[in-house]
């Protein structure tokens, strides 16, 4: 059945109103993450582990651990164990972080039933080896696991990789040739749990424990350089939670990164007794909304059906707009040594430059008319972009030459992001004839990064038409791999130049065709259920002209879609992989950003 314009034009005002009235009183987008397991139980080890070392612990930390372990326990899957949110499948490593807490709280007889349960999953679930074969040589996450259970005597010091801490002492011009066995932002990690490693268990060879012994205080002193004045790495819990666990089982409980980070920790636990995977994506937030309101073309209309240039006044613009450019880095990044011109994901001081926020901040300030601030930061942007890009001609998300880890490899989501940025500064550039002060040099690297990055794409399409991309998951196909997030959004980069017409294009709209659900709906692809998110993400893709191929699924999704606004589906986020898929967590606002990012584009075809 066709949908009507009406319906379709209240469900995007519906989504529309849902997104303007989750602003904070700044005008940003601030969102909600989910409540994760993981991030709760590694506070708990890590503010029990400190409960134990001192004497001065206040009933702050208490009332903390407390409330965690409960709502750990009430949050237990029926198979006895945990996934990172409360809709995420178990695994096997959230689960064993939440025995160690259990354990290293000293309360664990208060919850005999949650952990005889958690013992059985475990079991089954193959324990510390199975951790290991989950991560593969990427030692960032395996590696404190490991070193969280061995605090809780739950696995032995030799199931612990060594971390050679004593390379963060090198100038960080040389991180990139150093090959580390974590990815590039986790350099915290490798100093303090290489450190309790070393502690713990240190090497047999005298010749090198000397030399690490030798790099003991130099290594703490960059440690306490990279921290953030939040006290939280990354604004993660998780790690910030492993590098105070490090430090206080090696005995350095009153160091001043223990310090901080703890206060980190205490002030970002939620009243309920859970800890969030991260503090907030405001950056990332605020882009995708402001490129989900800018309108497509000039028959778009605002929330209230009347046509105009954009649902934002020109002031609200204005402001979201100084308040992006005021995000963009300034200064060489301690963790990444990335050059100034790169945004992150947060406006909070932990976050760290990577190249989807900044594709993504580009494209918010393409938006409208730029003014010098914004051609210099554009600028800045662009150029931060082009000296990231890999050889292989994709983008990686924070760094060139770390090594073929994941987070430093290259991925179809990030390359098809930052085409779609450099598309909207060519035309800027070309609308406003900016040929003078290098802008035709760069015009000129923007093009032949471009081609680059199309024989990337090109290079990366599955045999079946899809793209994989790094960093979204779904937890429903077997290898926890979501194509359809992959596949629509390279779709928009072919599309924004032009080539819908291209081989590569045509099959990956016949794969999206094909992995349309009975439903109407969209999934991650073959046959997995449908969700808000993905089947936003479907529509906005073949929202283009795609000729009349894409028109029944494109109709059989928008009634989906339409029917899960009016029935209320904004409000349940679907759990989202990241780190290639082995994290989760939700975001509230997803569902609320890619309807109205599609129903936006619908509306004017």
């Amino acid at each position: 059945m066709k949908c009507s314009s009406a319906r379709l034009g209240h469900a995007y005002q519906k989504a529309c109103g849902v997104l303007l009235q989750s602003r904070e009183p700044n005008g940003i987008w601030h969102g909600l993450l989910s409540a994760s397991a993981l991030s709760t139980a590694t506070a708990i080890s890590a503010l029990s582990l400190l409960r134990k070392s001192s004497d001065t612990v206040t009933h702050e930390i208490d009332s903390n651990i407390s409330l965690g372990l409960k709502w750990l326990a009430a949050h237990q899957n029926p198979d006895g164990g945990w996934g990172d949110t409360t809709k995420s499948f178990s695994n096997i490593s959230t689960t064993m972080l939440v025995r160690a807490a259990y354990q290293i709280s000293g309360e664990s007889d208060e919850f005999k039933e949650t952990i005889n349960a958690c013992e059985s999953y475990v079991i089954q679930g193959g324990g510390a080896d199975a951790v290991a074969t989950r991560y593969g040589k990427d030692r960032t996450f395996a590696v404190p696991i490991l070193m969280s259970c061995a605090l809780a005597g739950q696995v032995s010091w030799n199931k612990v990789s060594a971390l050679p801490f004593e390379l963060a002492c090198l100038p960080a011009t040389m991180f990139k040739w150093l090959r580390f066995p974590v990815v590039s932002y986790a350099l915290p990690a490798l100093i303090a749990v290489g450190l309790v490693k070393f502690h713990k268990d240190p090497p047999r060879n005298p010749i090198t424990r000397f030399l690490r012994r030798l790099a003991i205080e130099k290594s703490l002193r960059v440690l306490e350089g990279i921290q953030p004045t939040s006290g939280g790495f990354l604004e993660a819990t998780p790690l910030t939670s492993f590098v105070t666990m490090a430090l206080i089982a090696m005995g350095r409980s009153q160091h001043a990164v223990v310090e901080r980070a703890v206060q980190f920790l205490t002030g970002s636990m939620r009243t309920d007794g859970s800890w969030p995977i991260d503090t907030n994506l405001s950056t990332w937030l605020t882009t995708l909304s402001m490129n989900a309101l800018a309108p497509s073309s000039n028959k778009s209309r605002g929330c209230n059906g009347s046509d105009e240039q954009s649902v934002l006044s020109g002031r609200e613009r204005e402001h979201i707009h100084s308040w992006l450019l005021d995000q963009q880095y300034q200064e060489i990044h301690p963790y990444t040594n990335a050059a100034p011109g790169g945004w992150a994901w947060t406006d909070l001081p932990g976050g760290v430059p990577d190249a989807d926020d900044t594709a993504g901040a580009l494209l918010a300030l393409s938006k409208g008319e730029p003014s010098l601030r914004h051609l210099e930061a554009g600028k800045a942007g662009l150029v931060w972009l082009l000296n990231l890009q890999n050889s292989d001609g994709g983008w990686p998300t924070f760094c060139r030459g770390w090594g073929t880890l994941p987070f430093d490899r290259s991925g179809c989501d990030l390359t098809a992001h930052v085409l779609r940025a450099f598309n909207a500064w060519r035309l800027i550039f070309e609308r406003k004839k900016l040929g003078g002060n290098g802008s035709a040099r760069l015009l000129s690297r923007l093009h032949r990064s471009v081609e680059r990055g199309f024989r990337y794409l090109d290079s990366q399409q599955h045999r079946d038409g899809y793209w994989v991309p790094l960093w979204f998951g779904n937890q429903y196909l077997e290898m926890e791999e979501n194509p359809l997030y992959g596949t629509a959004r390279v779709l928009l980069a072919y599309e924004a130049f032009g080539r819908g017409g291209d081989m590569a294009a045509q099959k990956g709209i016949e794969w999206l065709i094909r992995a349309n659900n009975s439903d109407g709906g969209w999934g991650a692809g073959y046959g997995t259920p449908s969700s808000v998110e993905e089947t936003a993400l479907a529509l906005e893709a073949i929202a283009g002209d795609f000729g009349q191929t894409v028109l029944d699924a494109r109709e059989k999704g928008k009634n989906w879609l339409i029917e899960a606004i009016e029935t209320g589906q904004l409000d349940d986020p679907s759990p989202i992989g990241f780190y290639f898929a082995k994290l989760w967590y939700h975001e509230r606002l997803y569902p609320v950003i890619f309807s109205v990012a599609a129903l936006s584009r619908l509306r004017t075809t």
